[in-house]
């Protein structure tokens, strides 16, 4: 029996899949084009937007015969155990292969954003948390296991990171940003990448472009973004994630910008992504989303426009399930309205990737046919959630001393979030995403409260309880019995904060979106009746997203802010409280004074910042890259704090930084551009580099930054990004707000105009 060249894995992969294209049917290379989502909800409340309206029907049997592009969420689609979710897949697998004339097996795809989105799988911190470590190298080591975890159930592709840069806190999807800051979202970002892709998994970026930037932080909204704000802020975070992370695949976004879809848009898709970046992997469609260029956008009579205009703009595969893609799109190829060529297009990179992961060779064969026990919420993993949860947690203020707490105090544990076990989790953890569904399913998990936690944190301390309130019902019935339980004690522990849900059931998450930046509810009224008390208040936040907290301002005896801290971010809270952990979370956004009408991030231009031209103030109460901890540190900047370089030059920028406190302790030290005069507006500081360093009392470190003049770069009036001659500051900081040292440059030479080639990161050397 002669092997044909598509089987041979020592042929190049290119002609391995021509070889095959060459042996396909139309229908059988559009097969390729789709995804089929067993199992999703015709009825009732998706977990996808328009979910019932847009799930198309079809005979399972029939259609594999064809082959098939992807298999959607066979395991974040309703609960099943690892083991037994495993073998359904590897059956699914084994009768797609059995029914098509190739035997190509599907892509098997799956959620996540902050774990393997399945039962019984670690529910670890939302991305907003991971911005808060400021750890890449913790990231990777998190996307690595979350790969891992995916692989050995035999899923091939992650629906992540989020690459969204946090525009508008009110957006529902803050929580699952890295945050408002570009470099920071692309450094973490690309650092979830590389540990995803390590362990064989395609890492997809969503949403591409301009997703978070919508009017009125409305989800699905238009975007009005302008050209330099989405080449400067919107649009970095995914080249550093293809050219550092090595993504293979990225998902085309819902919104529209300036009256162009995404999902219909070559200069995005195309032209940039493939031609300016040489993109080779795959572009997927977000679920529904080229169903949405007919029924929301309107830029298509007909599902075949729809298929047309998507697969132009380089849309090569439809999710969550067909309905574009499949037959419509036969028809208009053999109607001659769609060439044949741009399915061929599609089909050769869905077929070059099966092939990199070896999908095409012929001793494939599903992973876990066999009753092998998975567990997907190991130990390891649980480590790893707890470490990322300590880090990410955010002191923001502490002005008396009020924390740590003594171990023998008093203590009124108070709020709708106290001993809720879904107050730790974001929208797209498994119990939050899903679980509403089957109430009569226990979490899969165990996910200590902050109540349970305190409890076993200071065993010697007398805790009390009350719920006080909901976290979004007018209801204040519970107030009377909370603030009792305060007059009582010597602290209270106020713990409020959000609910993750989906297209309004829930405070924070997709399709959550608020008007202002008040506490959901009746928490702001809560708040001031246990402060009427005169007992010290430490306010304890569990959210999605920044709230306002001006009205509180210097009343409180300390705010800690936890970005939902996953599974294990009640014992990471009360580390903090106990002092246990030390605090080196910073704030990867803003947080406000005042609830409305300053939807505000730190990348402003002048005209962006408070000035007598307004009665407006925007300055946050607690800046971008903001946190404090229990000890303190001393900087001393060595190299000169003047210096002179070419536009195509590099300098070095040494700090050493001292533990002077008593006890071990974590200091972040931050790198900001100020720009004083260039050819457009510019934002007044913006980061360009940062560090951890944790340090032992009376340690010290000595800390370079390697600057090179590529990361003065912006997008001029030309839309060419270029690096100018000129001054520059470079400042050192504890954050946006509190600059430490500054090195004045003066750049020198001609204006550069930079290419794909540039430097994108600022690498720093600890001595």
């Amino acid at each position: 029996m002669t092997t044909a060249p598509w089987r041979d894995p020592a042929l190049p992969a290119t002609a391995r899949v021509d070889d095959l294209l060459s042996r396909m049917t139309l229908e059988e290379k559009t097969a390729q084009l789709y995804g089929v989502w067993v199992g999703a909800a015709t009825d009732g409340d998706g977990v996808a937007p328009l979910q019932r309206e847009m799930t198309a029907d079809y005979d399972w049997d029939e259609l594999i015969t064809l082959g098939l592009g992807q298999l959607t969420r066979s395991f974040g689609t309703a609960p099943v155990a690892p083991a037994l979710g495993a073998r359904a897949l590897a059956r699914a697998q084994r009768r797609i292969t059995e029914a098509g004339r190739f035997g190509i097996p599907a892509i098997a795809h799956e959620e996540c954003l902050a774990g393997f989105t399945a039962w019984q799988a670690t529910a670890y911190p939302v991305p907003l948390a991971w911005g808060a470590a400021f750890d890449p190298p913790l990231v990777e080591e998190l996307g690595r296991r979350i790969g891992e975890d995916l692989r050995s159930v035999g899923v091939h592709q992650g629906l992540a990171p989020v690459l969204d840069v946090v525009r508008d806190p009110r957006w529902g999807r803050v929580e699952e940003t890295i945050g408002e800051d570009p470099y920071l979202v692309g450094t973490v970002g690309t650092a979830y990448v590389r540990g995803l892709e390590s362990a064989g998994i395609i890492a997809t970026l969503k949403h591409f472009a301009g997703y978070a930037s919508s009017v009125g932080a409305r989800n699905l909204a238009p975007v009005r973004a302008g050209v330099r704000e989405f080449a400067d802020v919107t649009l970095p975070p995914f080249e550093m994630a293809l050219r550092e992370g090595g993504a293979r695949s990225v998902m085309a976004a819902y919104n529209e910008t300036d009256g162009v879809p995404a999902s219909a848009d070559p200069r995005l898709l195309t032209e940039l992504l493939r031609d300016e970046w040489d993109f080779e992997g795959t572009v997927v469609a977000d679920y529904f989303g080229i169903g949405f260029l007919q029924s929301l956008h309107r830029v298509a009579g007909t599902e075949a426009e729809a298929a047309r205009l998507a697969l132009a703009a380089g849309i090569d595969v439809e999710l969550p399930t067909l309905k574009c893609y499949g037959r419509p799109l036969v028809a208009a190829v053999r109607e001659g309205t769609i060439p044949e060529s741009l399915v061929d297009r599609a089909a050769r990179r869905v077929l070059l990737q099966k092939c990199e992961l070896g999908l095409l060779d012929e001793d494939w064969a599903p992973a876990q046919e066999a009753e092998t026990p998975i567990d997907l919420d190991s130990t390891a993993n649980r480590a790893l959630a707890r470490r990322l949860a300590e880090e990410s947690v955010v002191l923001l203020d502490n002005p008396d001393g009020v924390l740590p707490l003594a171990p023998d105090t008093r203590i009124a544990v108070v709020g709708p979030r106290a001993a809720d076990a879904l107050a730790m989790l974001g929208c797209y953890s498994f119990p939050s995403h899903v679980l509403t569904h089957h109430p009569e399913v226990d979490l899969g998990i165990s996910i200590p409260t902050v109540l349970k936690s305190l409890r076993a944190e200071l065993p010697d301390a007398k805790v009390t309880f009350a719920e006080g309130c909901d976290v979004s019902d007018p209801d204040t019935s519970g107030f009377e019995e909370a603030v009792a339980r305060a007059a009582e004690a010597d602290v209270c522990v106020a713990v409020l904060g959000d609910r993750a849900g989906l297209f309004g059931r829930g405070t924070s998450g997709e399709g959550c979106d608020v008007t202002d930046l008040g506490l959901p509810g009746v928490q702001a009224g809560l708040l001031d009746a246990l402060l009427s008390t005169g007992v010290p208040v430490v306010l304890v936040l569990l959210t999605g997203r920044p709230y306002a907290l001006g009205r509180w301002h210097g009343r409180l005896g300390a705010v800690v802010q936890a970005f939902f801290p996953g599974e294990e971010g009640g014992p990471a809270v009360a580390g903090v409280l106990s002092g246990r952990v030390n605090p080196s979370g910073r704030l990867p956004v803003s947080v406000p004074h005042v609830p409305g009408g300053q939807p505000w991030t730190y990348l402003q231009p002048p005209l962006g910042l408070a000035g007598e031209v307004s009665n407006l103030d925007p300055t946050p109460l607690y800046p971008f890259g903001h946190g404090r901890g229990y000890t303190t540190f001393a900087w001393a900047l060595v190299s000169p704090d003047t210096a002179e370089i070419t536009t195509d030059g590099s300098y070095d920028v040494t700090v050493t930084v001292r533990n002077t406190g008593e006890r071990a302790g974590t200091e972040v030290v931050q790198l900001y551009l100020h720009d004083p005069v260039a050819s457009v507006t510019r934002p007044d500081v913006r980061l360009i580099g940062y560090q951890r360093l944790e340090l032992p009392p009376g340690e010290s470190a000595r800390l370079t930054f390697h600057f090179h003049a590529d990361l003065s770069a912006f997008t001029d009036r030309e839309g060419t990004r270029v690096v100018e001659p000129g001054a520059l500051e470079l400042r050192l900081a504890a954050s946006s707000a509190e600059t430490r040292a500054v090195t004045r440059l003066q750049l020198t030479g001609p204006v550069r105009r930079l290419g794909p080639d540039r430097m994108l990161r600022c690498e720093t050397e600890v001595n």
